[in-house]
């Protein structure tokens, strides 16, 4: 049999059924114990969970006042991981953050220590308020998850995620951020004021007792999710889908928006596509699904694509804005049909792999 005539390779579950129904459930309990804190922001949340999912960085973009740190540290306490949070000055160093050498007078020797990104939830709190130096002292701990001191390499924590946020209408002392360190975060969330009802319920709270949050899982116990969610199906076609809506950033005109052109500098790395697919696994889990559809993909576009290319100076003379750019992506590049139900049709019991 000719190569181009040999039948598609079927994926080995790794996962019973019930195991996906299991982790959204169990998803599903943390995000109901941090809104016992949190009021509304159901986007943030819900992009804060995929995020942990993924094994990925966010970084919240709101105006203060927005619950922006708090609903992190709730995360936090709620998954019973180590966190430390990083308040972002002008004033930092690289090694106040991932730690530096220090001379032992008694044994006459360099001994390290660790810094505060030796977590495994870290905050970074304003971090557009630290200069260039200290935010690409990230770059090495965000991608590769390990710390290179001196000439020592050290590991970090498993699981590792990076949650960051800013102020967008304060400018003084503040600092952009490098392309490069941008591009390593999966999501940028933009967040703006709550609800007349949600904040009622906000200053309704205020005068009640405080409540307080339980743990629901330990971080070993995330790690596995993350492992179930890198076991979602994913459509072939969807894959071409996340690849054309990336592509349609860098080469509008190939996608009928030639207009569109002139406004874009620069367009998404392919970090881009990886992370919509990536964050559509873990989406598709959230929803209590054991596959994919193309609705995780493209609910995704905004806060997987706005912080991945670079505007013309034509786009910011007439206000042009990313959201107004990947919404015409979104309706330009065709929506693949996928089958919808089990995507492994009446084979399942020969493709699920036997529970260790």
């Amino acid at each position: 049999m000719a190569d181009d005539q040999q039948p598609p390779r079927m994926r080995v579950l790794r996962y019973p059924t019930d195991t996906f129904a299991q982790a959204a459930s169990t998803m599903r309990k943390v995000l109901y114990e941090i809104k016992k804190i949190i009021v509304g922001q159901d986007l943030m949340l819900e992009r804060i969970l995929v995020a942990l999912l993924s094994r990925g960085h966010i970084l919240i973009e709101g105006v203060p006042g927005l619950a922006k740190t708090l609903a992190i540290k709730t995360t936090a306490q709620v998954l019973d991981c180590q966190f430390r949070r990083i308040q972002f000055t002008p004033d930092l160093v690289p090694a106040d953050l991932i730690g530096t050498r220090i001379y032992n007078q008694k044994s006459g020797t360099f001994e390290v220590e660790m810094g505060p990104v030796f977590a495994n939830l870290v905050l970074a709190d304003e971090i557009n308020r630290a200069p260039a130096k200290v935010q690409s002292a990230l770059l090495e701990s965000m991608q590769e998850r390990q710390v290179t001191i001196g000439k020592q390499t050290f590991v970090l924590p498993d699981p590792f995620l990076v949650l960051a946020t800013q102020n967008p209408i304060e400018s003084e002392g503040t600092y952009p951020l490098p392309e490069a360190q941008v591009d390593r975060f999966m999501f940028k969330v933009v967040i703006s004021y709550p609800s007349f009802h949600e904040e009622m319920t906000v200053v309704d709270r205020i005068t009640e007792q405080s409540p307080t949050v339980s743990r629901i899982i330990r971080a070993d116990e995330l790690l596995e999710l993350q492992k179930i969610a890198e076991a979602v199906y994913v459509d072939p076609k969807l894959h071409e889908y996340a690849v054309s809506l990336v592509t349609a950033t860098r080469t509008p005109q190939e996608f009928g928006l030639g207009d569109l052109a002139k406004f874009i500098s620069y367009g998404s790395s392919p970090r881009g596509s990886l992370n919509l697919i990536i964050g559509a696994k873990a989406l598709a889990l959230l929803r209590g699904r054991e596959y994919a559809m193309p609705e995780d993909v493209r609910d995704l576009v905004p806060e997987v694509l706005r912080h991945r290319f670079i505007l013309s100076y034509e786009a910011l003379a007439h206000d042009i804005t990313p959201e107004h750019l990947l919404q015409r992506v979104s309706e330009a590049v065709p929506v693949p049909k996928v089958h919808i139900g089990d995507p492994y049709g009446d084979t399942r019991a020969n493709l699920e792999a036997p529970r260790v």
